[in-house]
């Protein structure tokens, strides 16, 4: 697996927030990739991704949005929100000298790349949306919002791996043992207790817990549009997802009709990009972007 570097960046409100930052292979210089994870996750998500796309010669940077695996914690949970998120990328890309950008966001990270295309839209080279949209199914809302938030600490990582089954089996049924230690040694860190804790403060939840973060609204749907005018845009599905159905993806489709689509099979919300199926589609539209 390719190594990265870890870069550090000071928010405008002075978090010290993280990104790890893989260098491209050799070759004629191509757009960066700005990877950006889900609400309960963190940059390692990307750690199969982000070398496969360096190795294609471009700069690959996968970061921690605030509150997340390596970066600042906020002492004022109301900062939790798509807004100020989107300020912190484009920190991060003014601190970086990066003009432009792919940006590859899953579930919240294409909710804040939307944000973005209100903020910043010359930052944005090309989108992909992994399995998120400008309308989102109540059904899958609801489900995230049961266990965000709520995790406890544990005292081994068998013990972490079978709390990462337990909460998404329903999205990756033919995931292996071997699939959920991995994924816990991605989303937990040993606390000063000794135990294992959730790399996250439980504080990012509260928007969607408490109803904050709504199925749709106009400002998403003005935002999707933005983006996928005149801009590459690819949407990743899982064909069992239960945040982005056959709805929402009839929506997209007809406001964007010359956004890519691609499905994943057998897997839910959301899909981790590295299936075959999502390869294919990210190499096919990452070799149309420079």
């Amino acid at each position: 697996m390719a190594t990265f570097s870890e870069t550090s960046f000071t928010s405008d409100d002075g978090l010290r927030l993280y990104a790890r930052d893989y260098a491209p292979a050799s070759g004629p210089a191509r757009l960066p990739v700005i990877c950006i994870h889900g609400l309960t996750r963190n940059s390692a998500d990307f750690d199969e991704l982000a070398p496969w796309i360096a190795a294609q010669g471009r700069r690959v940077l996968a970061v921690d949005v605030r509150g997340r695996g390596n970066s600042a914690y906020d002492p004022n949970p109301a900062n939790y929100n798509l807004a100020v998120y989107a300020g912190d990328i484009i920190k991060l890309a003014h601190d970086l000298g990066i003009e432009r950008a792919v940006f590859i966001g899953t579930s919240m990270g294409g909710l804040i790349t939307m944000t973005l295309a209100l903020r910043r839209l010359r930052l944005i080279a090309a989108a992909v949306l992994n399995d998120v949209g400008p309308a989102l199914s109540g059904r899958g809302l609801q489900r995230i919002a049961g266990y965000a938030g709520n995790a406890e600490p544990v005292a081994s990582w068998d013990d972490a791996a079978a709390y990462m089954r337990g909460i998404n089996e329903v999205a990756f049924p033919a995931n292996t043992e071997h699939d959920w230690d991995k994924w816990a040694r991605r989303a937990f860190a040993e606390t000063a207790s000794g135990q294992l804790g959730m790399r996250y403060d439980p504080g990012i939840a509260i928007g969607i817990r408490t109803g904050k973060l709504k199925p749709s609204s106009m400002t998403a749907r003005f935002a999707f549009r933005r983006l996928a005018h005149k801009r590459p845009t690819l949407l990743i599905r899982g064909a069992l997802s239960d945040l982005v159905e056959q709805e929402q993806v009839s929506m997209m489709r007809a406001a964007a009709p010359m956004m890519a689509y691609a499905e994943v099979a057998d897997v839910g919300h959301a899909p981790m990009l590295n299936e075959p199926q999502a390869l294919a589609a990210l190499r096919e539209f990452l070799g149309s972007v420079d």
